[in-house]
């Protein structure tokens, strides 16, 4: 509508010149420097700390659980994967200790059934499988296998 009253080369070139100066504002500079990337990416994301210790942190220390860990299903699972981020608790044991995790939450959330997941990956309708109770009720988070005449009441 408005092209009829200023006239559509007006009201066109108007759009274009609104468009690319709002681009450049949004834009970062470095955008483009590397591609369809913006090239002060890699330097912004090298200044963050260190947050994950890595799985042989957390074996070195904890060999009794690796040793379970090693015979069960999570056997290639990294700790923080399940546990978060522990760079500050290596670094200060004593002092930081990992919080408790809630296996209700956290198992399902790998575990709960979708039908997108392949048939053989360990899958269950957590709703009717445990009937509110945690995992770790009656699964040891680390070999989760119920054998004959194992119960785990809790984990460590």
């Amino acid at each position: 509508m408005l092209g009829i009253y200023f006239g559509w080369p007006l009201f066109s070139s108007f759009g274009g010149l609104a468009f690319v100066g709002v681009r450049a504002l949004l834009v970062p500079k470095s955008f483009g420097q590397y591609g369809h990337y913006r090239g002060n990416a890699i330097a912004e994301i090298a200044a963050r700390s260190v947050n994950y210790a890595g799985h042989q942190a957390c074996e070195d220390c904890h060999t009794d659980v690796l040793e379970k860990k090693k015979s069960g299903k999570h056997a290639h699972v990294n700790c923080e994967a399940c546990h978060g981020p522990q760079a500050k608790h290596v670094d200060d044991p004593g002092s930081v200790q990992p919080v408790k995790l809630d296996t209700a939450v956290l198992c399902v959330r790998c575990h709960e059934a979708n039908i997108a997941k392949p048939k053989g990956f360990p899958q269950v309708a957590s709703a009717d499988h445990s009937n509110g109770l945690a995992c770790d009720t009656c699964h040891q988070p680390h070999s989760p296998a119920i054998t004959a005449g194992e119960t785990t009441g809790g984990t460590k």
